[in-house]
């Protein structure tokens, strides 16, 4: 499909670029091509470490892909939700830092 542009109701010479679903077959289909990749390095008998980061990464990768595009980050005004996951994601290494901490020394 191709881009198309609306003009928004209200405001005076804005206009909007809807890209289609173009993005949306591309980013499902990556992110079914790294679930199938995590599934081949679990079957394929590699070392557990190597096992255990490479899937972390691409569970990474396709979180990143799921955010961009789903959550349409990439588009201008989301600085307040982009904001919000570094906030959360602080926290939440932070908690998780904490609690190994105390459960360790």
């Amino acid at each position: 499909m191709a881009d198309h542009e609306t003009t928004v109701t209200g405001q005076r010479n804005k206009r909007v670029i809807h890209e289609g679903p173009k993005n949306h077959y591309l980013t499902f289909a990556l992110s079914i091509i790294l679930t199938l990749l995590a599934f081949v390095a679990v079957s394929a008998g590699f070392s557990p470490t190597f096992t255990i980061v490479f899937i972390v990464t691409l569970a990474f990768v396709q979180a990143l892909f799921q955010l961009v595009v789903w959550m349409h980050l990439k588009d201008r005004g989301h600085t307040h939700p982009i904001w919000g996951l570094v906030l959360g994601f602080t926290v939440a290494l932070t908690c998780i830092a904490m609690a190994v901490w105390w459960i360790w020394w």
